[in-house]
C-alpha cells in the first residue's frame, strides 16, 4: 500500500489543454473513484500515473518520491485495462504469471505460489489451464484482476473495468472488488462514468468536469450535498429548479417562476436568485391537493419495473420522480408533489 500525491498536473494535446491543474491526495489502502463524462481528462489523469502518459507540467508521488518521469515498470503500480489485454495464445496460468516473468519477480515456486494465490483470490484456481476464449466475459475480468494484483503493487490502477460486462455480471463484480479490496486493502485509483459504481465503491469520489476537480468527497456527503449544478446533475440526475429565495412567515422558502412557495429547511441562510436540487426519489407525488403541496403538470410515466419515472412539468421545468410501481397516476389526472425541506439543496447562482 502506498500514498499517492497528484501535484498540481496539466496536461494538453497539441493546444487543447485536457487537465487544468489536478491536486489529489490519496491516503494508503483507500478506494478513489475518478468519476465524470467521457472526455472530462479521468483516463488521462489515470495515465498519467500508471506512466503511460507524460504530464505537461506538475508531478506525480509515490510514498513519497517523485515518479514523475520514471516508465511505469519503475512505479510499483499495476493497471487492469477496460479490453482486459489478455494474450490469447497463453492460458489462464501464463497470463496471470506473465507480469512475474516480465519483471523477474521471484523464482519460479514463488511465482507459482503468487500465481495461485491470485487466482483463488478471484476465484478461478479451477480454470487455471484455460485460454480466455474459453472464458465467459466475467472469467476474463477476472483473470484480468488477478494479473493487476499478483506482483502486489503499491497502487492499483483500474481503467472502467466493468463496462463492458452485462448489467447482472456488473452488479456481481462491484461486489467481488469491494469484498477483495477489503481483503488486500490496496490503494486503488477507479476511473469510472458511472456514477452507480463509484456511489457503491469508493471511499472517495472525485468528480471531474472538463479538466478539473468539481468537487470531492465520500460518497455520502457528495451524493446528499452536491456543491454545484453540474454536480448535482451528475451524481443521482438531480432536478434543477430555478427559484427566488424569500423569507415567509414559516421560514425561508423558494419562490417559484409560477409564485409557488416550496419550504426549505430553517437553517437555510442564502437569499435572492439560487437553483434548487431536487433529488428524484425524495419527491412524493399524489393526486390530490392536500396542505404543503405543489401543483405540476404530468407529461408521462416510465414503467421500469421495480419503479416508476414520472415526468413532470414544474413551474414551467422539466422535472423527474421516482416512485414505487404500486403508485399510480393516470395520464391527464392532477398531481401534486412534495418534499421534505431538509432534502432539498440550494445551490447558489
Amino acid at each position: 500500500m502506498a500514498n499517492v500525491r497528484l501535484l498540481d498536473i496539466k496536461k494538453s494535446f497539441a493546444t487543447l489543454r485536457v487537465l487544468h491543474g489536478i491536486s489529489l491526495d490519496i491516503q494508503s489502502g483507500e478506494f478513489i473513484s475518478l468519476l465524470g463524462a467521457s472526455g472530462c481528462g479521468k483516463t488521462t489523469l489515470l495515465r498519467i500515473v500508471a506512466g503511460l502518459e507524460s504530464v505537461s507540467s506538475g508531478g506525480v508521488e509515490i510514498d513519497g518520491r517523485s515518479v514523475t518521469n520514471l516508465p511505469p515498470e519503475k512505479r510499483d503500480i499495476a493497471m487492469m485495462f477496460q479490453s482486459y489485454a489478455l494474450l490469447p495464445h497463453l492460458s489462464v496460468y501464463e497470463n496471470v504469471r506473465f507480469p512475474l516473468r516480465m519483471r523477474h519477480i521471484g523464482s519460479r515456486d514463488e511465482q507459482d505460489a503468487q500465481v495461485r494465490a491470485a487466482l483463488e483470490t478471484v476465484q478461478l484456481g479451477h480454470l487455471a489451464e484455460r485460454r480466455p476464449r474459453q472464458l465467459s466475459g466475467g472469467q476474463q475480468q477476472r483473470v484480468a484482476l488477478a494479473r493487476a494484483i499478483v506482483s502486489k503493487p503499491k497502487v492499483l490502477l483500474l481503467d472502467e473495468p466493468l463496462s463492458n460486462l452485462d448489467a447482472r455480471l456488473r452488479e456481481d463484480m462491484q461486489v467481488e472488488l469491494i469484498e477483495i479490496h477489503k481483503r488486500l486493502g490496496l490503494t486503488t485509483l477507479f476511473v469510472t462514468h458511472d456514477q452507480e459504481e463509484a456511489l457503491s465503491l469508493s471511499d472517495r469520489i472525485v468528480l471531474l468536469n472538463a479538466g478539473r476537480i468539481e468537487q470531492q468527497g465520500t460518497p455520502d456527503d457528495i451524493y446528499a450535498r452536491p456543491a454545484t449544478g453540474f454536480a448535482s446533475n451528475f451524481i443521482g440526475s438531480a432536478n434543477l429548479v430555478p427559484a427566488q429565495i424569500i423569507d415567509t412567515p414559516t421560514g425561508p422558502a423558494g419562490k417559484l417562476a409560477d409564485g409557488q412557495l416550496l419550504p426549505l429547511p430553517a437553517t437555510e441562510t442564502t437569499r435572492g436568485e439560487a437553483t434548487l436540487a431536487l433529488r428524484q426519489e425524495d419527491i412524493a407525488l399524489a393526486a390530490t391537493d392536500t396542505e404543503g403541496t405543489l401543483k405540476a403538470d404530468l407529461r408521462t410515466r416510465v414503467f421500469l419495473g421495480a419503479r416508476n419515472r414520472y415526468v413532470l412539468s414544474l413551474a414551467g421545468t422539466t422535472i423527474r420522480a421516482l416512485t414505487a410501481n404500486d403508485v399510480l397516476i393516470e395520464d391527464g389526472a392532477p398531481v401534486r408533489i412534495s418534499i421534505a425541506p431538509e432534502r432539498i439543496r440550494v445551490i447558489k447562482g
